[in-house]
């Protein structure tokens, strides 16, 4: 039986803690626990299993961005954020954080479930990566993806962590290595929606990536920038 998603929603606007849980649990079955600041969100998540966090950046006492710091020392859980028309900064450093997607304020709550329905479709079911069992790994520069279990092994094997976000980003880089992939054929691969001029989603995607695959500077060219173009993966891969 398919499992019933459970979302954590952190807003210190009780009208749309109220507008969500309405709207998500009556309307489209998940479940909601809603909380006002970051000290009840704290002691929810640590009541319960969550399958995804919709977290205002602009919380009372600690803000959005400390908890979501926080909660990426704790989970790998999704996190859509909440932030205010305008706030580019915050919202860049919640990327950077890990977090998987943004909507800025005021949102319509049905272009919230959209996003918050293609965040879990990237997270993957648990029993869907169980049956997942026919993908084949996917190795380069010494690196292997592992689809059936949606992990990345370095060199040494070891499992480097991974948000949902990244490791998709990182699947449409692999899957197209060696072609120059643009901002824009990113974000339509991994949101299904075009760029805005001033959407920078995919470059902080992007340097946290090189982050994590530099390996101590040995791969720091593995994903290159082309100017005027994007991206694009610089390496063999081969299908195990």
């Amino acid at each position: 039986m398919e499992q019933t998603p459970h979302i954590l929603v952190v807003d210190d606007d009780r009208e749309i803690r109220d507008l969500l849980a309405r709207f998500l649990e009556e309307k489209h079955h998940m479940r909601v626990t809603a909380v006002r600041d970051a000290r009840e969100a704290r002691r929810a998540f640590g009541n319960g299993h969550y399958h995804l966090v919709v977290l205002d950046l602009m919380l009372p006492g600690e803000g959005g961005l400390d908890f979501a710091r926080w909660l990426r020392t704790q989970s790998d859980v999704p996190i859509v954020m909440l932030t205010a028309m305008g706030e580019e900064t915050d919202r860049i450093i919640g990327l950077e954080l890990g977090a998987d997607d943004y909507m800025p304020k005021p949102f319509n709550p049905r272009e919230l479930l959209a996003r918050i329905r293609a965040v879990l479709r990237r997270a993957g079911d648990p029993q869907e990566r169980r049956t997942e069992t026919s993908a084949r790994s996917l190795r380069f520069a010494g690196w292997m993806l592992v689809p059936a279990r949606r992990r990345l092994l370095n060199p040494e094997g070891v499992e480097v962590a991974l948000t949902g976000g990244e490791y998709d980003l990182l699947v449409a880089l692999v899957e197209r290595a060696n072609r120059v992939l643009t901002r824009d054929m990113l974000l339509d691969l991994l949101r299904g929606r075009q760029a805005g001029p001033f959407d920078r989603a995919i470059d902080v995607a992007i340097s946290r990536l090189r982050r994590k695959l530099e390996d101590d500077g040995r791969n720091a060219q593995l994903i290159k920038t082309v100017r005027g173009g994007g991206y694009v993966l610089a390496a063999t891969v081969e299908r195990a």
